[in-house]
């Protein structure tokens, strides 16, 4: 059996030693999280998940669910220099790029020095990111997809490496703007954040209420964290599981022969969610303890790395359906 794999010259016993420490430094990273944030194990799974692929996450609660203690707490063990930019309809794109000013030196000479802005980060918190304008949004698209900026015609280079965990509140929509669909598709992952349960909600109040409280520890550093990236795009995906991928994204978009689809779906995801689901596919393989993916990941992915690259029709949502559970129906034809 053929398997999709990335070229290079790591050995197989090179490759098993490599996995073996990542998995290590990844149960170290998971127990460190989870002494912070509770009660939200599979927020901080497909989180991590995003990370450990090298991309961008969106995080969907109300508010007052730890989305921004989540955010601190991975920069804090994964060794990431981390800032927040809160998101206003004021906000400009030099608030978040960086602009030039101009200086005159000790020989009276004038120049413009280019002073960067909050973007240059390596975990980027856009705190409710629809709030900003259309013309704020478009300047951390650039960001995102080609990690640099450009001011004033001079490129430059993000730090590395570079992820945004963008916010969003579902619930408070007055005010905003909605991202535009390029926008949402450079997002890995749509992560829903939902209520803690009882006992979760229980430890909440005892640990966090008190004269101290937890802090987050490191565990690697943003070197280390490179190279179990770098180890995740290695990783081999095999023939079966791209089989599962390329029928999960082709059957949900419309006109494909499917007559329920065509009835809910205005527009379908396209094959950047194919690149997502193989990358996120092989980072929870990894996540969980394995050196390979299966067609379970692809199911447990499709929600989160779907939800957000497609629309439902004026009919479906007219008689309440749900993105999430054509998704759903969607997987179970893949188990």
């Amino acid at each position: 059996m053929s398997a999709l794999t990335e070229p290079g010259t790591m050995t197989e016993e090179e490759m098993l030693a490599s996995a073996e420490s990542a998995l290590a430094d990844i149960d170290e990273i998971k127990r460190a999280v989870g002494e912070i944030i509770f009660g939200q194990e599979t927020v901080v799974e497909r989180t991590l998940v995003a990370v450990l692929a090298g991309g961008h996450t969106l995080l969907v609660g109300v508010p007052g669910l730890a989305k921004t203690l989540l955010v601190e707490t991975l920069g804090a063990v994964l060794g990431l220099d981390a800032r927040r930019i809160q998101f206003t309809p004021d906000l400009m794109p030099g608030d978040i790029l960086g602009t030039e000013i101009l200086e005159e030196n000790e020989a009276g000479k004038r120049a413009f020095r280019f002073v960067a802005g909050p973007v240059f980060a390596q975990l980027l918190m856009a705190d409710e990111i629809n709030r900003a304008s259309p013309r704020t949004q478009s300047a951390l698209l650039q960001s995102m997809q080609e990690y640099h900026v450009t001011v004033a015609g001079q490129r430059y280079d993000l730090p590395q490496p570079f992820h945004v965990l963008a916010t969003q509140n579902p619930l408070e929509q007055e005010g905003t703007y909605p991202l535009p669909e390029a926008q949402l598709d450079r997002f890995l992952m749509q992560v829903d954040i939902d209520y803690p349960d009882l006992d979760a909600e229980r430890r909440i109040i005892t640990d966090t209420t008190g004269i101290s409280s937890a802090r987050a520890r490191s565990v690697v550093s943003a070197g280390r964290l490179m190279e179990i990236q770098e180890l995740v795009r290695r990783m081999p995906v095999p023939d079966s599981v791209v089989d599962a991928i390329l029928q999960l994204v082709r059957s949900a978009r419309p006109g494909h022969g499917n007559d329920e689809i065509d009835r809910q779906v205005a527009w379908g995801p396209g094959p950047r969610a194919s690149q997502a689901l193989t990358l996120c596919a092989r980072a929870r393989a990894l996540y969980d303890g394995r050196l390979a993916p299966s067609i379970d990941d692809v199911a447990a992915l499709a929600e989160p790395v779907l939800q957000h690259r497609m629309a439902l029709s004026f009919g479906a949502r007219a008689e309440g359906t749900r993105i999430r559970d054509v998704i759903a129906d969607l997987a179970k034809s893949l188990r």
